[in-house]
């Protein structure tokens, strides 16, 4: 992804973490400070192919625990630590993909959702201040995600390309007039 988007024209650089441990947050954040020095804009998307979806009667606390680390305490630790100087400055933006889960719950489709439906909430929270949510109900195409998805899910589900998610998160940076956006509806 950085070749691709150096060969764009767009200045990139990769910073490998294990995002499921929070407690590596501050050298990741500082690492990305000593390259591009000021932090304007974190987005979180971790979201891969082994957040598997599971009934809720067969959900269980270790697959929570196991799953908030990623998709709750690592994003409060991210954001968190550029909040200072958001707010400080008075400007900045945080934004955070969640599956449509996280939004309205769906009969076979827990595990992530009850956990992003957490980091939704926090980030309602954080709205006053600086933050949004895109919230997708679609498969993204060309995604490892989407690679990796039961075909007979892939059929039931709309597909959504990235560069138009890319153009929503791009008009809720630079229009800041909701909190939240749901796509593949």
């Amino acid at each position: 992804m950085v070749a691709q988007s150096e060969d764009e024209g767009v200045e990139a650089a990769a910073f490998p973490a294990d995002l499921s441990d929070p407690a590596g947050v501050p050298a990741l954040v500082d690492a990305i400070r000593d390259r591009f020095g000021q932090i304007d804009v974190v987005e979180y998307g971790p979201i891969g192919s082994d957040q598997t979806f599971t009934p809720a009667v067969q959900l269980d606390a270790a697959t929570l625990e196991r799953l908030s680390g990623l998709l709750l305490l690592t994003p409060v630790e991210a954001f968190r630590a550029v909040l200072p100087e958001m707010t400080e400055r008075g400007d900045g933006a945080l934004l955070m993909t969640t599956g449509y889960s996280a939004v309205q719950p769906m009969a076979h489709l827990s595990g992530p959702g009850p956990v992003t439906a957490a980091s939704r909430h926090y980030l309602y929270s954080l709205n006053a201040e600086l933050a949004g949510t895109l919230a997708i109900a679609a498969m993204i195409t060309g995604s490892e995600g989407a690679a990796a998805a039961d075909p007979e899910l892939t059929r039931t589900f709309p597909a959504v390309d990235p560069a138009e998610l890319a153009e929503h998160y791009w008009n809720m940076y630079t229009k800041r007039d909701r909190v939240e956006q749901v796509m593949g509806l």
